[in-house]
């Protein structure tokens, strides 16, 4: 529950580029039967899930030119090409392509936009996963 006037910590976060930053699904320790899994394996998955928490940006691009359009009004500062993940989407990702990060005791998973294979948005998960 957040309080009025109270920051989220990763409101401190800035996102660069064309990254994601993902706060990953909690790994069930079991299999299915009830077989407890040491630590390892599931480290060793290739695939990874997580909820976006905050997203860059986008993908860089040049500024347009203007030398054929001289009464087009010149834009200023940085261009972006937006990227699909919005705040609140289950991510799934490469996880050979995601860095951990670790601030106030908690995961979070910086994600580059090209390692995102699926996006699942569906607006109520991200509250009960978050409470």
């Amino acid at each position: 529950m957040v309080f009025e006037g109270h920051k989220n910590v990763t409101d401190k976060f800035i996102v660069v580029g064309d990254r994601v930053l993902v706060k990953p699904k909690s790994v069930d320790e079991r299999t299915k039967s009830g077989i407890y899994l040491p630590p390892g394996v599931q480290e060793k998955a290739k695939i990874q899930s997580g909820y976006v928490i905050k997203s860059g940006p986008g993908y860089p691009v040049g500024p347009p030119s203007d030398a054929d359009e001289p009464w087009k009004e010149r834009i200023e500062g940085p261009q972006y090409i937006p990227l699909q993940a919005r705040i609140g989407d289950l991510a799934i990702f490469v996880q050979n392509s995601a860095y951990e990060i670790e601030y106030e005791d908690e995961r979070y998973l910086i994600v580059p936009n090209s390692a995102i294979l699926l996006l699942i948005r569906e607006d109520d998960d991200l509250e009960d996963y978050l409470h």
